[in-house]
């Protein structure tokens, strides 16, 4: 399977499942490469794996595809080691990987079940860009027979030069479900804040620490937060949980900092909007993922766990 076959069939992924997370697309990419591969040994296909993994981080610069791919490489290379025929050992590494995708396909669903009591009748939520985790978190809600309202941030770089793609997607999405939304300016975080009574955000990625990376102005909401006492929840897939250890936002790498075109053509990425930045642990109350609900301090086992 060739690079650009591969892309493709990563593009291919997300123009026939719109709702599908980027993350889960490059593995479902990644999982028909393995069944396409005709390497002969199993160092050469976990070569061949690793290049496919550094294509798709070209094509989408998110945390999300790095780590997710990363996972997915460890959890299908358990098996190396057991069986000492090729053909048996690819075989057996098809099914760990379709067993992985299975999981985090999953993943939705069970961090909407295990965030959504938090959310109580009446409250009013605050959350930032779009974020397919925070919307099914929410739905799981109204499904409940919950009722509240929403403030959605503008969402700023993706509105220049563009008709409000991230605030149409979300705030359109809420009305979908009948849930009542406002939109403001991602200045107006600080006034808006008295009136809220939690904020929900996704996250791009999960650090080592406990802390998130996630879209620009992330952190400076949760600065508001917890200056005014209100509690920041995250909500994001395990495989989201990325070995990195930023201490400020100069440690995260530009790779993730940039889109992929931006990183290709840019002579002078000072010049460039960042589209995430860093919020550490401190800022944060509860993390919600398909593993748990997890303090910050609990990320970094979890983490262990899921790497070894």
């Amino acid at each position: 399977m060739s690079s650009d076959d591969l892309i493709e069939a990563f593009r291919a992924q997300l123009r026939d499942d719109p709702d599908v997370a980027s993350a889960v697309a490059a593995i479902r990419a990644l999982l028909g490469f393995l069944k396409r591969d005709r390497g002969e040994t199993i160092q050469g296909l976990r070569s061949s794996l690793l290049d496919a993994i550094e294509t798709l981080s070209r094509v989408d610069s998110s945390v999300a595809v790095s780590s997710g791919g990363e996972l997915f490489l460890r959890f299908i290379s358990l098996t190396s080691l057991e069986y000492s025929d090729y053909s048996k050992c690819k075989e057996i590494m098809i099914e760990r990987g379709e067993i992985f995708l299975r999981k985090v396909s999953l993943s939705r669903n069970k961090i909407a079940k295990l965030c959504h009591p938090f959310i109580r009748d009446g409250a009013r939520i605050l959350t930032h860009a779009y974020s397919r985790v925070v919307l099914r978190v929410l739905e799981a809600a109204v499904e409940s027979k919950k009722r509240f309202s929403v403030y959605v941030t503008e969402s700023q770089p993706d509105q220049a030069g563009q008709v409000l793609i991230n605030l149409q997607k979300m705030a359109k999405a809420l009305r979908k479900l009948d849930i009542p939304v406002t939109v403001i300016l991602d200045a107006a975080v600080g006034y808006i804040m008295e009136k809220v009574d939690l904020v929900l955000v996704g996250a791009e990625g999960v650090v080592e620490s406990g802390g998130i990376i996630n879209k620009i102005g992330t952190n400076q909401i949760a600065v508001c937060a917890k200056a005014q006492n209100k509690p920041f929840y995250v909500v994001a897939e395990s495989f989201k949980f990325v070995r990195l250890f930023p201490l400020n936002q100069q440690d995260v790498p530009d790779k993730f900092k940039y889109k992929a075109d931006t990183l290709k053509t840019s002579q002078n990425l000072t010049e460039e909007h960042p589209w995430i930045d860093y919020t550490s642990p401190s800022l944060i109350t509860l993390l919600f993922t398909d593993l748990g609900v997890l303090t910050p301090s609990a990320v970094s086992d979890e983490l262990i766990k899921l790497y070894l």
